[in-house]
């Protein structure tokens, strides 16, 4: 593990046909790095607090890389900590010792998540781009995530960073370059590069670009449309758990786009989804259980 940035192998295998995608899904390996907490005890006991902060850091990205939500993420930091004094230890420990990219970046995510600290997006922010700087992968990778999907201040940077990441074959990057050709951030739009680039992400099991190559089949993004397609890949994200791949099941299941109507489907899904936070999925619920 190297100083100043995280240090992970990527996952190189990508498969070209949908089909296979479907069949070898189940088969993918993405790199799951989990710090017990009993292993997080005994690190702060023999006072090598680094060690636990590279286990979060890498835990982090894994699940950024994989698609996950922010919400998520800051659970299974929380879940593997799951000691307030332990917490605790580990800020303070951060604020005395920004002496790597791993510490400068995890310092960030507090700020920017609120933990143990109060909520500060700002001076998370500038964390995360001196870790970037610093060829933090995971400062790169999050710091693109906002750019992209947050602050939207910085569309040439979201661009860069993205193609030195998808460059590296990590999933995460991968997904926010196709992100940017699509929307045209800090390059002109190119549907097909969009295309190819999502389904690269989505064959290496990232969540959002799963949905997003469905999101191409179902609007003719980069290639034919193709409802059927559309619908497996939502479902295989839904069944990740992922509100937004579940609204759009739901929604398909109730107009009937692609496939059968079937309300009870729709509103198994529209509930799914609204358990999970999805404001638009809980008025779409509201409407068809007054019906």
């Amino acid at each position: 593990m190297s100083d100043n940035s995280i240090n992970l192998n990527s996952n190189n295998n990508s498969l070209h046909e949908f089909s296979q995608i479907i069949k070898n899904f189940d088969k993918i390996n993405i790199i799951e790095i989990e710090p017990a907490t009993e292993n997080i005890n005994e690190g702060i006991f023999e006072g090598d607090l680094n060690n636990v902060i590279v286990k979060l850091v890498e835990l982090i990205f894994n699940k950024l890389n994989e698609g996950k939500c922010r919400k998520t993420i800051k659970q299974c930091v929380l879940n593997h900590i799951n000691n307030k004094v332990i917490i605790q230890e580990i800020y303070n420990y951060l604020l005395n010792n920004q002496n790597n990219s791993n510490s400068i970046y995890l310092l960030g995510y507090f700020n920017y998540n609120g933990i143990e600290t109060k909520l500060n997006k700002q001076r998370a922010i500038k964390l995360y781009q001196k870790a970037a700087k610093l060829q933090n992968i995971v400062a790169q990778l999050d710091l693109t995530e906002i750019y992209i999907h947050v602050t939207e201040s910085d569309d040439d940077l979201a661009f860069n960073l993205s193609k030195n990441l998808a460059k590296k074959e990590y999933a995460g990057g991968l997904n926010n370059l196709g992100w940017c050709y699509e929307n045209g951030i800090g390059t002109d739009a190119y549907d097909q590069k969009a295309f190819d680039l999502y389904q690269k992400a989505a064959d290496l099991g990232n969540i959002n670009g799963i949905i997003n190559f469905g999101w191409c089949y179902s609007e003719g993004i980069g290639t034919y449309v193709d409802k059927q397609k559309a619908f497996e890949l939502y479902l295989m994200a839904a069944n990740f758990e992922n509100d937004f791949a579940q609204y759009c099941i739901a929604k398909m299941y109730k107009d009937g786009d692609g496939i059968n109507v079937d309300i009870d489907q729709a509103i198994y899904w529209y509930k799914k989804s609204a358990e999970q936070g999805n404001q638009s999925a809980q008025d779409k619920l509201n409407e068809l259980l007054e019906e």
